[in-house]
């Protein structure tokens, strides 16, 4: 069996990472019975002696699980409630790296000022996470595009991941933030760390805060409870645990192939072998369902017939993108539960009429079945579409980020940085030119020119 890292940037990027270990640990609790440490739980977690920190070989009774995982924040609050917390022993100290200051929503001094200053100390614990796994497969990076950190320092770590681990697949799940952000330079951030993305990036699984409130709107009308957010056993309501759930429990799924056993797996690494057919068009859109809040745990059953009609739709999207406007390149379907090959194929058919894909991949449908279903669900259905639908989202972001420019507003708090220069700004704006000219091409149903290509040896 393969490993993966999780690697936490960033206030965000610690929060979701904190939703989603504990959600994995309910899951390996709630089917792991024998309390033998085995290949399913060994894809995220070791198991070590907790006298001595040894790590115990598979097939050995579990006796205490850390976590393959690196947090990084600039701020010390998230990283030290996480360690104040349930979650306290699944981490040490090794896998840990704060500061105090903050890089103040700059995307200059997260990625050019701690993105030096820490760069050994980086480099070093994501050797040591490494130098863990027997068989490392790919990183997985969580950060946000509007913060300093996590969009400076979160995009530097993805650069220092393409240099130091080539070979192994790199995942990024960055958070987009909304129109109305209460960051005013988030849309600077968000256009410098799109191009570190595009470049250095296998995979991204786009993420977009409004997209995370609608749907809990969604669930909030439709709910038993009528709640949003996450009830502390304090008595604190956290609504953005509500929102981090959501894009956990789409990691899950994702990851599900690698973790159990099902009819028709999908690896890591087939994800990006079939979905993405060029370089830079690695941004696959996610649409989740059941969808479900972290409070609501009566959430009703889905058919499969509806699981389908809810990927599809946007209300079930993670990211804001019409999937009913401009052309797939690729679609998985990644499902969980007691799904029948015949009923999987049978809404493939249904659906593909309604969806045009590109006509070089036609049958651009990558599967996956896994028999092991999402706890307290009977089914789940996770699709990732690699759509040029998603070029609108970039317009937008482009349209904000003029709006900005073109008054020169807050650049002075970037120029100030030592190494921060007008150029970066202007070639990270020419590469998301060329990245939405390059869907603008597939829709128009022109190949793109002077992309990679395979050489044939003579």
């Amino acid at each position: 069996m393969t490993q993966s890292v999780v690697v936490q940037v960033g206030q965000c990027g610690n929060q979701i990472g904190c939703r989603f270990w504990d959600l994995a640990l309910k899951e390996h609790a709630h089917y792991n019975k024998s309390g033998l440490y085995d290949d399913t739980i060994g894809t995220f977690f070791h198991n070590v002696d907790p006298r001595n920190g040894v790590h115990v070989a598979g097939g050995e009774r579990i006796q205490l699980l850390k976590a393959r995982a690196v947090l990084v924040d600039m701020e010390e609050g998230v990283v030290s409630e996480i360690l104040q917390g349930p979650l306290r022993d699944v981490f040490d100290s090794t896998q840990l790296l704060t500061d105090v200051s903050g890089a103040g929503n700059n995307w200059a001094v997260g990625h050019l000022t701690y993105g030096s200053t820490y760069r050994e100390e980086i480099l070093d614990k994501l050797r040591k996470a490494a130098e863990q796994c027997d068989c490392l497969q790919s990183f997985f990076l969580l950060h946000s595009m509007g913060g300093g950190t996590g969009s400076g320092l979160g995009t530097k770590v993805l650069s220092l991941l393409k240099d130091e681990f080539p070979e192994v697949c790199r995942i990024v799940t960055p958070v987009y933030p909304s129109s109305e952000d209460d960051v005013i330079i988030s849309p600077y951030n968000s256009i410098l760390a799109m191009r570190e993305l595009t470049e250095n990036a296998d995979c991204v699984l786009p993420v977009e805060n409004q997209a995370l409130v609608e749907i809990l709107n969604k669930i909030k009308q439709t709910s038993h409870r009528g709640q949003s957010g996450a009830i502390r056993k304090d008595g604190i309501e956290r609504p953005f645990d509500a929102m981090n759930n959501i894009v956990a429990k789409m990691l899950l799924n994702m990851t599900s192939s690698a973790r159990f056993e099902g009819t028709l797996n999908m690896d890591v690494n087939e994800i990006t072998m079939n979905m993405v057919p060029f370089p830079r068009l690695h941004y696959l859109v996610p649409s989740l369902s059941p969808l479900h809040s972290l409070a609501d745990i009566h959430a009703p059953t889905r058919s499969l017939d509806q699981m389908f009609a809810d990927a599809f739709s946007k209300g079930h999207q993670l990211m804001k993108a019409d999937p009913k406007q401009g052309l797939y390149l690729a679609c998985a379907l990644m499902l969980r539960g007691n799904v029948q090959v015949s009923d999987l194929r049978r809404n493939i058919e249904r659906y593909k009429p309604l969806f045009p894909f590109v006509s070089w991949n036609q049958e651009g449908w990558k599967t996956s079945l896994c028999s092991v279903p999402p706890v307290g669900h009977a089914q789940s259905l996770l699709a990732l579409a690699n759509t040029t639908g998603i070029k609108s989202t970039f317009v937008e972001l482009r349209e904000r980020f003029t709006r900005l420019y073109k008054k020169k507003a807050h650049l002075h708090h970037y120029l100030q940085v030592d190494g921060m220069e007008l150029g970066l700004l202007s070639e990270a704006v020419t590469s998301l030119d060329s990245l939405i000219d390059e869907y603008h091409h597939l829709d128009t149903g022109n190949l793109i020119s002077d992309i990679p290509r395979v050489n044939i040896a003579k």
